[in-house]
């Protein structure tokens, strides 16, 4: 069974286009969406519980968790029931072959010992956009260095060798990308649809900048918990 598992904050407005497209997929045995609780255990009042009512209206599996993506791909994982997991931004789409490509993958014996990903779509129609895409796959199939917008699709026995998500408030995907080595990593014949929200709003230089700032940050050993004051 695939178990999909998505961290959600702040992600109402996603949601439900997100669960549709994978459900009519039909590839999940189940989702998981892991809303970010607050530190006194109540779910706070505002978009966060919006987040929790979205993904419940429409079938999802709701998991509460400590904020930090992170922590909460952790708790979605250690909740999850399936022997693959497929692990989503909240504002991802699958693209066309997503389905034929997952189920190809997983079907493959040898893949239990691989990771895989997808290739990164925005849904921005401008050059701009598709210049961020190509640099964007181009670090990871290169370098073996794949955001979690491009998603992982990895065996459960997999998963738990290498650790899993460290608790992380951000680079918890270079973390355990990382920890798997880049001759583990499949880049799949699949795209993702990422909203370009991020991009629209921050600019399409200002954004990748920031965005290998902060790479170049934590192999330097910055902590994690300062690199994401940067990126927020």
């Amino acid at each position: 069974m695939i178990s999909v598992v998505i961290p959600a904050w702040n992600a109402a407005a996603h949601i439900p286009r997100t669960l549709a497209a994978l459900k009519a997929c039909g590839i999940a045995g189940e989702i998981v969406v892991v809303v970010a609780d607050s530190p006194d255990g109540v779910m706070p009042v505002g978009m966060h519980s919006h987040d929790a009512a979205e993904a419940a209206r429409l079938g999802a599996r709701v998991v509460a968790s400590a904020r930090g993506r992170g922590v909460q791909l952790r708790a979605g994982a250690k909740a999850a029931a399936g022997n693959w997991l497929l692990f989503l931004h909240a504002d991802t789409v699958p693209g066309p072959g997503f389905a034929a490509a997952v189920l190809g993958f997983v079907a493959d014996p040898k893949n239990r010992a691989c990771a895989g990903f997808f290739r990164l779509r925005l849904d921005d129609p401008t050059a701009a956009a598709r210049i961020v895409e190509s640099l964007a796959n181009w670090r990871a199939d290169a370098l073996g260095l794949p955001y979690g917008d491009q998603g992982l699709l990895i065996a459960r026995a997999l998963y738990d060798q290498a650790g899993g998500f460290p608790p992380l408030p951000i680079m918890e995907d270079v973390a355990l990308v990382r920890k798997l080595g880049r001759r583990r990593l499949v880049q799949l014949e699949a795209g993702l649809v990422a909203s370009a929200e991020r991009y629209r709003r921050d600019g399409y230089l200002l954004r990748p900048l920031r965005n290998l700032v902060c790479l170049a940050l934590y192999f330097l050993g910055v902590a994690p918990a300062k690199i994401a004051r940067i990126y927020d």
